[in-house]
């Protein structure tokens, strides 16, 4: 089940909200949102569920043996690897158990000897952010960071928990541990959820999936078929398609975890804005990339060592980076490549970007970032060096059946144009704006108009919004589920 369904959003979500509401204690709701959550996974995995059910019954023993060995610290030393292996064990055999098999038996075959017969196996939805949510849970034990759950039911909770669990933000359990065992809502919050829910959705609904549509044919088409101007619109394209949807996915997160009294850490802040690669890994899914840098980046040493093993840490940090976005060596590439960057603005390279005028360091970093996507996307290298060279203007493409100005339609130009403006901080700049002027309304004893802009808002703008996400749903708009790779 993913948010922007009609079976989640007109039959799902109301009765889980409902449920909420009506159970008088926390202890009932979180049961309540327990067997939801379950039931949300199941709905598009089905036996599949089970895979997180072990995942969650693994990590809460795990979790308390290492509270058992607290005070020997050997033996929990000899937990934690466990806990490690068992967890990145399970992630293995299911996301890359065919990738390994495939390159060891072109190997094989290399050698003359006979390749591997290996089945596909199913991916999971999702596995990737709840494994690494609740291997977190028993690092963080072992480091004396977090408190250790005894409740299996609250622990399933954590890992479970619907808004966040397909495609995160990833939560760390120190940080909705309070809130587990105790939290408030209040109608406040719950119109503040809904209003980032609708903003979520329509990022999704009205942006990401107009520039999927688009990125799609284009990425789809053979490489000999490709042109220049068909190559930058795919490429810019799918730089906002991504952005769009996994932000939106965030701001829906993060606006559902208010309604149920969670509050979710921030994922997204205005990447494309960036100044630097570096500052872009800031500002982009920014629960993966300080999951990273808490979990393997610093235990590796960080920067604290030689040039050359910073060097190597953040290589390594960004092959792994990429091999957990993906099992194929183009998201590999993708990552090193963006750790190719990092190495680069460490040096001098880094501080003559910094030198240079502003647009021209965002423009710097749209550019190598754009590439980057590239990788990303195309399904296999062949293809994104085709793609890369048809956007150096070497294409072969004679642009007869298909050219950019077929694509380039009055509904993707309007869209494209929103896009951009949405993808930087001038909206909320706007709207913080007009915030400061309705408090000057309020203390000026103008109540009445700040109360009557917060309510057009409220009662006009968001409801269109999600009226016209809805008819886009009932129409059977492009609405694909970017996360099946994860």
């Amino acid at each position: 089940m993913v948010f922007s369904s009609t079976v989640f959003l007109f039959l799902f979500l109301p009765l889980v909200l409902l449920g909420s509401l009506l159970l008088p204690r926390l202890g009932m709701r979180n049961a309540w949102l327990l067997v939801a959550s379950l039931f949300f996974y199941a709905w598009g995995e089905q036996a599949y569920v089970l895979v997180m059910l072990a995942s969650i019954l693994l990590n809460y023993g795990l979790g308390l043996l290492v509270h058992h060995c607290r005070d020997r610290r050997q033996s929990a030393r000899w937990v934690l690897a466990l806990a490690v292996a068992l967890n990145l064990g399970m992630l293995g055999a299911f996301k890359y158990a065919n990738f390994l098999a495939d390159n060891l038996s072109a190997l094989l075959q290399l050698c003359g000897r006979q390749p591997l017969q290996l089945r596909p196996v199913h991916l999971p939805i999702g596995i990737s952010f709840f494994t690494f949510q609740a291997l977190s849970y028993v690092v963080d034990l072992y480091r004396g960071d977090a408190r250790v759950q005894r409740n299996p039911l609250n622990f399933g909770l954590y890992v479970s928990l619907f808004p966040q669990l397909i495609a995160g933000p990833i939560v760390r359990y120190k940080d909705v541990d309070e809130q587990i065992d105790r939290r408030t809502t209040s109608i406040a919050l719950g119109a503040a959820g809904v209003r980032r829910f609708v903003i979520g959705l329509a990022k999704k609904m009205i942006l990401a999936n107009t520039f999927a549509a688009v990125a799609d044919r284009v990425f789809d088409l053979p490489p000999e078929q490709l042109t220049t101007g068909l190559a930058w619109t795919g490429a810019l394209a799918y730089a906002l398609q991504i952005y769009f949807d996994f932000s939106g996915y965030s701001d829906m997160a993060i606006g559902l975890g208010w309604c149920f009294g969670f509050h979710f850490l921030e994922n997204f802040n205005f990447p494309y804005v960036a100044t630097s690669i570096r500052d872009f890994w800031r500002r982009w899914h920014i629960s993966l990339s300080t999951w990273f840098r808490d979990y393997l980046y610093v235990p590796l040493g960080g920067n604290r060592g030689s040039p050359a093993r910073t060097g190597f840490n953040l290589v390594l940090v960004f092959f792994l980076c990429g091999l957990w976005h993906g099992a194929s060596w183009v998201f590999v590439i993708w990552g090193l490549y963006h750790g190719l960057f990092l190495l680069l603005e460490r040096s001098s390279w880094g501080a003559l970007v910094a030198r240079l005028p502003r647009p021209l360091q965002h423009a710097y970093v749209v550019a190598a970032v754009l590439v980057g996507w590239v990788f990303f996307r195309a399904a296999t290298l062949p293809q994104a060096l085709a793609f890369l060279a048809a956007m150096a203007g070497r294409a072969h493409g004679d642009g007869i059946a298909l050219h950019a100005g077929m694509l380039w339609s009055g509904e993707f130009a309007a869209t494209f144009a929103l896009g951009l403006v949405a993808a930087t901080p001038l909206w909320p700049a706007i709207a913080a704006r007009v915030q400061r002027r309705l408090e000057q309304d309020r203390r000026a004893r103008r109540a009445w108009l700040a109360e009557l802009g917060q309510t057009a808002i409220d009662l006009v703008v968001l409801p269109l919004m999600f009226v016209f996400c809805a008819m886009l749903l009932a129409r059977g708009t492009y609405n694909p589920f970017i996360y099946f790779r994860f």
